[in-house]
C-alpha cells in the first residue's frame, strides 16, 4: 500500500455518522503502530464546476486506464480522512507517475506548502 494506488474502501460519510464504500486515492503507506492511512475521496458525481483540488479522472483516457475505475470520476483533494487500514476492502488500480506529480502538485497548492523542503 503506497501513495498513488485506488482502492475501494469504507469512507465516512462527511455530514452523518456511519462509512459508505468508495473509491479512495492512498495519499501515504499505512502510518503508526495502528495502522491508518491517509486517503482522499473519489466520486462519480462530477460537479459541474471543478475546483483548483479537483481532478478529473476519465477511464476512457489513456492516462487513466491503469485505475481501473469504471466511469468518469473525480479525485476530491479536499475530502481527506484517516481510516484504519482494515477499511480497505480491495484494490481498484493506480494512478500512473505522470498523474501522481499532478496529485502532489495540488496537495501542495491546497496546503499551502513549498515546492522544496526549507
Amino acid at each position: 500500500m503506497q501513495f498513488g494506488e485506488i482502492f475501494l474502501a469504507r469512507f465516512p460519510f462527511g455530514d452523518a455518522p456511519g462509512m459508505k464504500l468508495r473509491p479512495v486515492l492512498l495519499l501515504t503507506a499505512p502510518v503508526g503502530p495502528v495502522p491508518e492511512i491517509l486517503v482522499a475521496y473519489i466520486s462519480s458525481v462530477v460537479p459541474q464546476e471543478l475546483i483548483s483540488s479537483d481532478l478529473l479522472i476519465d477511464p476512457a483516457q489513456p492516462q487513466f486506464d491503469s485505475t481501473h475505475l469504471k466511469t468518469l470520476s473525480v479525485l476530491r483533494l479536499h475530502k481527506l480522512a484517516t481510516i484504519h487500514v482494515s477499511s480497505l476492502v480491495r484494490e481498484l488500480g493506480v494512478l500512473k507517475e505522470e498523474e501522481q506529480a499532478v496529485v502532489a502538485g495540488k496537495l501542495r497548492q491546497l496546503l499551502n506548502l513549498p515546492r522544496t523542503a526549507p
